[in-house]
């Protein structure tokens, strides 16, 4: 020993100036308050379909169970499941890929924008986020040393065109749209949709669409910009089976991105996972067999919830605003104070936490 302290290793890096995850952050308020109520994060209520699980125990029951499950895959995903998601971008969405467009099988929808994101920025780019975005969105850009653009919606949520053309600057590489939106459940028009592909198109830029809640509509369509004439080529799309399959924990997403990209593109995915779990994506071609019908059949009992927890917050005694939302299975509320939400979440915990026989409390 010389003598001489060593020298303490650095811990600051580019991950301080990212905000934490904001799930496990309520998630560690509820555990602090037994009898907290969460209202915080988007899970379904049931879980896959029979014929995805049944076909897991079928492949582990045949004689080349292991070569299917147990070896690693193509970076792209399992062939047939890449055709099966084909098909059903052509058939539900109107996404032809022989148009110059590729499809590559992700560990969810998280996972594709993180791709998507480190394939087309370089350090110091700008990717706009319409408010109220997906947290993780934010998270992932700032990771790749990028910075993101907040652009406000109107009082409904829905794009504003004018606020995201004055954004854009010389850094600009991409504009982000949720459609239905996580957290608002506000379901995009399809002109605005049209406007923003349109607007990308004119000035250069990438249009990512991200859609885990096509399904999740009510009274209105869905519209996918990768159908849109000429988009191919600047339209990068995102879907997940976490929601209409419950899949979530399965973590099986898709994302349909220009030809051009593929090289970034299984550059990042052959870093970050090599390729997708093959259990799961055996499963994903079971459950994508099994079609909408699957998710749609669960959309009664959603609504009939929705009807009763906006009826609930409607009420004069409530203190907030809320909108109807189209789409998802989300209320977004704009709380009638002074305060920000997280003093307003950490104060419902608080409060729960000192009196939890005689008060519920909702985060």
């Amino acid at each position: 020993m010389s003598g001489r302290a060593e020298n303490a290793v650095r811990t600051m890096t580019r991950m301080d100036a990212v905000q934490s995850p904001i799930i496990p952050v309520i998630g560690a308020m509820i555990r602090q308050a037994p009898g907290t109520i969460s209202l915080g994060q988007g899970v379904v209520h049931y879980g896959p379909p029979q014929a995805a699980v049944d076909a897991i125990r079928e492949a582990l029951a045949s004689a080349d169970g292991g070569r299917l499950l147990h070896g690693y895959g193509d970076a792209a995903g399992h062939a047939p499941l890449v055709e099966a998601i084909a098909r059903k971008l052509k058939a539900e969405n109107g996404i032809d890929v022989a148009q110059g467009s590729r499809i590559m099988v992700t560990a969810g929808a998280n996972m594709a924008f993180m791709h998507a994101v480190l394939s087309i920025t370089s350090i110091g780019d700008e990717v706009i986020l319409p408010t109220p975005f997906y947290f993780n969105h934010e998270m992932a850009i700032e990771m790749a040393g990028c910075r993101v653009v907040r652009v406000p919606t109107d009082d409904h949520y829905q794009l504003r065109l004018d606020a995201m053309e004055a954004a854009i600057t010389d850094r600009t590489r991409a504009i982000v749209t949720i459609s239905p939106n996580n957290p608002s459940g506000a379901v995009l028009t399809e002109p605005s949709l049209r406007a923003v592909n349109a607007l990308c198109a004119e000035r250069g830029l990438f249009h990512i669409s991200d859609e885990p809640y096509e399904y999740f509509t009510y009274g209105v369509g869905h519209t996918s910009p990768g159908a849109l004439p000429g988009s191919a080529a600047h339209t990068i799309s995102m879907f997940s089976l976490s929601k209409a399959y419950g899949f979530a924990g399965w973590r099986i997403g898709y994302v349909v991105y220009p030809e051009v990209l593929t090289s970034a593109m299984v550059k990042s995915q052959d870093t970050i996972l090599i390729c997708p779990p093959a259990v799961s994506q055996h499963a994903a071609l079971a459950a994508i067999a099994a079609g909408p019908a699957y998710a749609r059949g669960h959309l009664t009992s959603l609504a009939a919830m929705r009807k009763i927890i906006y009826a609930a917050l409607s009420d004069a005694a409530v203190p907030c605003d809320v909108n109807v939302a189209a789409g998802a299975f989300y209320f977004f509320l704009r709380v009638h104070a002074r305060l920000d939400a997280m003093t307003i979440s950490d104060s419902s915990r608080r409060r729960s936490a000192m009196r939890p026989e005689r008060r519920v409390s909702i985060v």
